[in-house]
């Protein structure tokens, strides 16, 4: 984020250009306001700063606490604020236990497995009880896990997975989940970062149609962590169908073990929650670094827990009668705060399923909704894409109706956030369009959906209890209306934030507060302001338009464009259904644009949708966006979670190192594009000049926040 100077202008990371045209409101219908958690204007008063901290009462008088708290929010040591200090809770309690009385016969998750052959699974709230109990019993009893301990978990989604984590969370333990799309050897270095001696596994899983060897990577990862000089005791390993073993990985005597076959011994057992301080660790997330190793997020109990059940309630809309389909996945942020702790915290029923998007077509998602009810829907904008790419009719099929959809992850562009509201939705439904990241916990800005309009690009004010600002370089305010764009930071602490990075507090003081710290010796939360890593701008609404991480931006002659609006553009043209812009380096200009699409199905590439594309950037942002070349390609290079991999086509385009592409689900799309792109450019004579280390290192680092 430092001042750079290209073309002969002095530009800040923060000046990113904005070009979006401001979008009306879409109000929410006077039926969904009738049944609303917060249809009340004042809640935005109960909320504001005048009142803060004590007005995150109202989240945390959402849980039953053991012993209530003396200190509301406690500054003494910053930026390591404590929250609801003095207070102790359990949060598999809260989850599970005190829904007995009157939901115990009423669904916790519903689990639908990605084979639509087989069975959707009803899990009760006593059930979930009598099966969390069980696991942790064995925990403590069979794998000597007491409190405090980290247990690494490597999980798809199956209802093993939550089942794991609030055992964890009952006996005081810290979980520490890895996407199962992750490889051994990430989750190995992240096992060892924790000093994690017990795993907890699946033997296999269903993604697109196929049964993936899940156990395998166990191997992996205890490797992995034995070379970090960390020693695994430990493997519990789930079998994704009862009684088989469906993985090619031979387990190994003594440290691997079959949980449906240890847990015969702890059958039936209750184990009495463990009462934990609110500030104690309930789990750490792993999420990548701008530089060095990934962070650990550790994240609290009572004001973690707190933050999301406020924020399930009042944003979400989340009734304890509502069927609830967060569609993500419990190995990211996402899945801990809006498919197991905040949902389950309410006494609400989850959906779950198992499998990819889209299989074994586009239209799986609607019939789910269809069969189960779901009222509330919960995705990410690329799924979005995803859907819309390869059936943008499909859910006029199917008869579901959903009262609220939200947006997570990324910015959503106005294109697609039109087509979710009006055909996914219905335009029957509230869309909320949320912002905030692993680090904070829930949400940071999004509109109440009974309160506040709905403005396709933006996200909205600043959540209940949040105090956003946008800052300059030079720590000068950005003021609203404006258009200009500056780093967003949070003024104020907040529940929901992590405490710290696992074992590295000098690392998250200088991530997160050093840049713009007013004063290191200051006890008062005001000169601590949290600066988030995105770029943003504020409308004179007060609305905030994310325009991605401060890093993607790509600089023409001074100009900073960020890759959310160039994306945002070219999606207005018919045919396209993905895009991706990234920065090649140029003698002359510095760096231009290159954008990457794939178009809907049935579409044939050609020289005239290349020449809408660029077309389409002109009308929306102006001449000096107009990408250098614009590349039709099969499929664009994702992560397991459907995110497109940025760094790998940018590398592709400056005929540099693309990085370790092991862990995309579609690995083989990436020589097809070099092979296209490479004997194009060729041909063109565009082969560039071998780049010098300094832009080697910004072209790998391009897009590493995915």
């Amino acid at each position: 984020m430092a001042i750079s100077e290209e073309a002969g202008a002095s530009v800040t990371e923060a000046q990113i250009a904005v070009h979006w045209r401001e979008e009306d409101y879409i109000y929410p219908s006077p039926r969904f306001i009738g049944q609303a958690n917060a249809p009340d204007p004042a809640i935005r008063e109960r909320f504001s700063e005048e009142r803060f901290p004590e007005c995150y009462r109202d989240y945390a008088d959402l849980l039953d606490w053991d012993t209530y708290w003396h200190t509301t929010l406690d500054t003494s040591h910053p930026p390591f604020w404590k929250w609801f200090a003095g207070g102790r809770l359990n949060a598999c309690y809260n989850c599970v236990d005190r829904h007995l009385a009157k939901r115990a016969n009423q669904a916790a998750f519903i689990w639908v497995p990605e084979p639509e052959a087989d069975l959707v699974q009803n899990v009760t709230y006593q059930e979930l009880y009598r099966r969390v109990n069980e696991f942790a019993a064995l925990l403590q009893g069979f794998a000597g896990v007491k409190p405090g301990d980290r247990v690494t978990l490597h999980m798809p989604m199956v209802p093993d997975l939550p089942v794991a984590m609030l055992a964890c969370a009952r006996i005081g333990a810290i979980h520490s989940e890895v996407f199962a799309g992750f490889s051994g050897t990430a989750c190995g270095g992240r096992m060892a970062d924790s000093g994690s001696k017990v795993l907890v596994t699946m033997d296999s899983y269903y993604r697109d149609g196929k049964i993936l060897d899940h156990k395998a990577k166990a191997d992996e990862a205890v490797a992995a962590a034995k070379e970090h000089g960390m020693e695994v005791e430990k493997v519990l390993v789930f079998r994704r169908r009862s009684g088989q073993y469906l993985s090619q990985t031979p387990m190994v005597d003594g440290r691997d073990f079959f949980v449906d076959e240890v847990i015969a011994d702890y059958r039936r057992k209750v184990v009495e929650p463990v009462s934990m301080p609110a500030e104690a660790p309930l789990f750490l997330m792993y999420t990548s670094g701008t530089t060095g190793k990934p962070k650990g997020a550790q994240h609290s109990t009572g004001g973690y827990l707190s933050y999301v059940a406020g924020t399930s309630k009042f944003y979400l809309d989340i009734h304890p009668e509502d069927t609830y389909w967060c569609f993500a996945d419990i190995g990211w942020i996402t899945g801990h705060s809006y498919i197991v702790y905040g949902p389950l915290a309410l006494g609400t029923t989850s959906v779950m399923y198992e499998g990819a998007p889209a299989y074994p077509d586009a239209g799986r998602p609607w019939r789910i909704a269809e069969q189960l009810g779901v009222g509330i829907f919960h995705t990410a904008p690329t799924t979005i894409r995803m859907l819309r790419k390869l059936g943008p009719d499909e859910p006029a099929k199917y008869d579901y109706h959903f009262k609220l959809m939200v947006t997570v992850g990324e910015p959503i562009e106005p294109e697609v956030w039109r087509w979710y509201y009006d055909v996914v939705g219905k335009r029957e439904a509230v869309v909320v369009d949320t912002w905030w990241m692993t680090e904070t916990g829930g949400f940071m800005g999004a509109t109440l959906p009974a309160l506040e309009g709905m403005k396709p690009g933006s996200c909205g004010p600043g959540a209940l209890g949040i105090y956003p600002v946008l800052y300059d370089e030079e720590g000068k305010v950005v003021e609203a209306g404006t258009g200009r764009a500056g780093n967003i930071c949070i003024r104020n602490p907040w529940p929901g934030r992590m405490l710290t990075i696992w074992g590295q507090p000098e690392r998250f003081v200088q991530t997160y507060y050093s840049k713009y710290c007013h004063d290191k010796q200051s006890t008062d939360w005001h000169d601590w302001p949290f600066l988030c890593g995105d770029g943003a701008m504020q409308a004179m609404d007060g609305y905030y338009r994310i325009l991605g991480r401060i890093d993607d931006v790509i600089n023409v002659a001074g100009h900073r464009l960020g890759t959310k609006e160039l994306e945002s553009a070219v999606l207005t043209v018919p045919e396209i259904a993905e895009a991706a812009a990234v920065p090649v380096i140029d003698e002359t200009r510095g760096r231009v644009v290159e954008m990457y699409i794939s178009l809907k199905p049935g579409l044939s590439p050609s020289p005239d949708i290349e020449n809408k594309a660029k077309a389409a950037i002109e009308r929306e942002i102006g001449k000096v966006a107009r990408p250098k070349n614009v590349w039709i390609v099969p499929d664009m290079p994702k992560t397991r979670s459907g995110k497109i991999m940025r760094r790998v086509i940018a590398g592709i385009s400056n005929f540099a190192d693309v990085g370790d592409i092991t862990t995309l689900a579609n690995p083989e799309v990436v020589e097809a594009i070099r092979h296209q792109v490479y004997a194009e450019k060729n041909a063109r004579g565009e082969a560039p000049r071998p780049l010098t280390e300094k832009e080697l290192e910004e072209i790998k680092a391009f897009g590493r926040a995915e």
